[in-house]
């Protein structure tokens, strides 16, 4: 049995003083969390303030991307070595926004998986098809190229090690939001096709939601077989949403 996990995004929000509060009412609430695991996914200039409000807690926190590179002259970058002195669990790779406006191949994607799984970190691999892609009936297309670009460079037993998201980049920040039945068509797709190269790790595969997942819609989408929880943005700057998210998933 997958365990659900709710993951935030906080994307490039966020101030001190608000990280000390967004963090307090989930730590305050996450009692009531009886299934699903709860990582925050935060700015890496806040990883420290994360680390040290959430150590000792069950909530497990990450960054949102990281370097192909260990070290070396990448001004800017985070390798994913300085993600774990921060305690980082996770990491997100490959985020509709990432691809979009840094230019990011599938290719740079599943690079950036492969140096988070050396290291040690969970990777959460994102994957999803613009407005116009779905329009034009090539949604499975899509996401088969994203996925595959990572099996091509580590082999489907890497997948093991990470946590897939399936966001459709026409339902993110938008407010609109796949159906739970559309939703489902796509994990489903993506499960299958990695256990056309191996049945078991497809079986033990997380496959998160990204798109608009809400506290009203979060039951409904988290009870369909193939979705395992989801990765949420807007809703997780606020912990009463957030908290609402992760306790829809308590009746799976």
């Amino acid at each position: 049995m997958r365990q659900p996990l709710v993951a935030g995004n906080w994307k490039m929000n966020g101030s001190r003083v608000s990280i000390e509060v967004l963090l307090g009412g989930v730590k305050s609430g996450i009692g009531d969390v009886k299934v699903a695991e709860v990582a925050v996914c935060a700015p890496a200039i806040y990883l420290p303030q994360v680390q040290a409000q959430l150590r000792g807690t069950p909530i497990a926190w990450g960054g949102q991307d990281v370097s192909t590179h260990e070290s070396g002259a990448y001004t800017g970058e985070i390798a994913a070595s300085m993600l774990l002195d921060f305690g980082c669990k996770y990491v997100i790779v490959g985020h509709s926004e990432r691809r979009a406006y840094h230019l990011e191949s599938d290719v740079t994607v599943a690079r950036k998986y492969a140096a988070a799984r050396a290291a040690g970190l969970i990777p959460i691999l994102c994957v999803g098809e613009t407005l116009d892609e779905r329009e034009q009936g090539v949604t499975e297309a899509v996401v088969a190229r994203q996925l595959d670009a990572v099996i091509e460079l580590e082999g489907v037993a890497a997948l093991a090690d990470g946590v897939l998201a399936y966001e459709p980049v026409w339902a993110i920040g938008t407010g609109m939001t796949a159906t739970p039945e559309q939703a489902q068509e796509v994990h489903a797709f993506l499960r299958a096709r990695v256990a056309g190269q191996d049945a078991a790790v497809a079986e033990g595969l997380r496959i998160l939601y990204g798109g608009s997942m809400k506290p009203g819609n979060a039951a409904e989408l988290m009870a369909k077989t193939d979705i395992d929880g989801g990765l949420i943005g807007g809703a997780a700057l606020q912990a009463e949403d957030f908290l609402g998210i992760c306790t829809a998933a308590n009746g799976r």
